[in-house]
């Protein structure tokens, strides 16, 4: 599976973003999803996940209430809305594939990443 993320930019605080993470291959909803990010000097960390038929989301508390999690199966993209941005949501934002997970928040777990997709919040 190839992962390739898009939608980053640069939006005021108080701003909305839509990332997307287009998926190659045929098997895309066996795959469970997730979002990370990554700001500079710390380390990489989870922000959202979405199970393979999308009924299921998990979120990280500090993006809880101001983003959402959704898939398309048919177009193999996986969304991250982001409303309400803060300047400490800046980051570099990675999507990331598993076909199983048994921990949201351990990279590791996941097989695949994107290439990231920068987004920069202004105050």
């Amino acid at each position: 599976v190839q992962l390739q993320a898009s939608g980053g930019g640069l939006v005021q605080a108080g701003g909305s973003l839509r990332l997307s993470c287009a998926a190659s291959g045929r098997t895309f909803s066996s795959y469970v999803m997730a979002w990370f990010r990554q700001a500079p000097g710390k380390e990489r960390e989870f922000v959202a996940g979405i199970m393979w038929s999308g009924q299921i989301t998990y979120y990280a508390e500090s993006v809880k209430g101001r983003s959402t999690i959704s898939r398309d199966n048919a177009k193999n993209t996986v969304y991250l809305q982001m409303n309400s941005l803060k300047p400490e949501d800046t980051a570099v934002y990675y999507c990331a594939a598993s076909l199983k997970v048994t921990g949201w928040r351990k990279m590791g777990e996941y097989d695949y990443w994107g290439q990231g997709t920068q987004v920069t919040v202004s105050s």
